[in-house]
């Protein structure tokens, strides 16, 4: 076992929340038991991992979504009441990092996806946006199929770019915003989770291949890096449970 607060202190070390202007608390959000023996990981704190973290015996469960964001009802009911009573029912701790998980060098979503694709030399662009190089130029048709092979998901792919693609940008969840940043450091391509009405004209009328390869999808990947790092340095057990989203 461990303690709680080592776990605590050692997160915040690793992904400094400090540095980062965030929509949420990062850290420790609900409290339970003070020792910690297993750690159930997954994307979004929804009452279906509660409720199989519950089911798994988790002393401290670790999302990249979690709760309390800022200009949400902060009335505990419906919903939120039912999932922070599960919780405080079995004494589980509820522990979420999002910004600070997406941009981290070694944990991140953004490090983690570039593993996952096979992008080459990844290192930040600017904000939270990631650049890198493919091993080899790929047809954009090609390159679809490859995020969608090894995501699980075949991504919505809009824009009029490159005849090949070789240099990549990315940011996982909802950053189709932060196409511009790919556009201007002259990218062949850029990923993101989800896409909006105006991402499709910005790619056809700049010249860029878009892809919005899921929400869900891009950001199952840091939280598991996290949850393997914390089992190897505190000897606890740590497990991933993938509450599917389609978005």
């Amino acid at each position: 076992m461990a303690s709680r607060n080592e776990i605590l202190r050692t997160l915040n070390e690793w992904l400094a929340p400090e540095n980062f202007q965030d929509y949420c608390p990062n850290g420790l959000q609900v409290e339970g038991r003070e020792e910690v023996n297993t750690i159930i990981s997954g994307v979004t704190a929804s009452q279906a991992l509660v409720d199989a973290a519950v089911e798994a015996g988790a002393d401290m469960i670790l999302v990249h979504h979690g709760y309390f964001w800022k200009g949400e009802d902060q009335a505990i009911r419906g919903m939120k009441r039912e999932r922070i009573k599960r919780l405080l029912d079995h004494d589980i701790n509820l522990v979420a990092y999002h910004l600070p998980l997406d941009d981290h060098p070694d944990y991140g979503n953004n490090r983690q996806l570039a593993d996952v694709l096979g992008i080459r030399n990844p290192r930040p662009l600017g904000g939270l946006v990631w650049q890198g190089e493919l091993d080899r130029p790929m047809a954009p048709a090609a390159f679809a199929e490859l995020i969608g092979s090894q995501l699980a998901r075949t991504p919505m792919w809009v824009g009029d770019g490159p005849a090949q693609i070789s240099r990549v940008g990315w940011c996982t969840g909802a950053a189709q915003g932060f196409i511009d940043k790919a556009l201007d450091a002259g990218l062949d391509a850029y990923i993101s989770g989800e896409i909006s009405e105006p991402t499709t004209h910005t790619a056809r009328e700049c010249g860029i291949h878009y892809y919005a390869a899921g929400h869900h999808a891009t950001e199952r990947y840091g939280v598991q890096a996290l949850g393997r790092a914390l089992e190897k340095t505190f000897g606890v057990s740590h497990r991933f449970i993938d509450c599917d989203n389609p978005v």
